[in-house]
């Protein structure tokens, strides 16, 4: 496993990560289906293997991602032998004690390297020394590598948002207690 350093983003950091390719590619998606029967709407999610890879593209616009992160609470950074290969943004809901990250994004040169599981395992340590009792990860339908890293860290499918992205895609959200 590649060794890499987690830190704070710097400013001079955001050309890079604007920069950075935030697709990725997907075998599977979470399939919605909705019934909606007299006094009864139901949802369900169905894994379904996709007959070729797809190329998932971000939700956002990674050009405009700059001004948000300025709003969140935390934005880290992965740096491997002095470049940036990854960053995480989150911010912390104080009134509800959760925690919200948003963005997860690991450049392809660096994928299936530990770097993703390192931010994430950082963005649950910055929770834990703000007191925050949850975290909420949001993610995709069609970005499998990212519901496959999150239930391997414990957290559990809670809820979806139908055309909550620009792009009008699925919102997942998963979330795990953390103490």
């Amino acid at each position: 496993m590649a060794s890499f350093v987690i830190r704070p983003a710097a400013s001079s950091d955001l050309p890079r990560l604007t920069g950075m390719d935030h697709s990725c590619s997907s075998d599977y998606v979470w399939q919605l289906e909705l019934r909606n029967e007299t006094k009864r709407v139901t949802a369900a999610f169905h894994e379904v293997r996709l007959p070729r890879s797809v190329t998932v593209t971000y939700p956002r616009d990674p050009l405009a991602l700059a001004e948000e992160w300025m709003k969140r609470g935390v934005l880290l950074v992965a740096e491997k032998g002095g470049k940036v290969v990854g960053y995480v943004s989150a911010e912390e809901d104080r009134v509800s004690g959760i925690a919200r990250m948003t963005d997860l994004v690991v450049a392809p040169e660096a994928r299936r390297q530990g770097v993703a599981s390192a931010l994430l395992s950082t963005i649950q340590a910055w929770a834990l020394e703000r007191g925050v009792g949850r975290i909420l990860i949001e993610m995709q339908s069609k970005n499998y590598p990212c519901i496959r890293l999150a239930q391997k860290f414990g957290y559990e499918f809670c809820g979806y948002n139908d055309k909550y992205y620009p792009t009008q895609d699925v919102a997942l959200f998963f979330g795990r207690a953390i103490k």
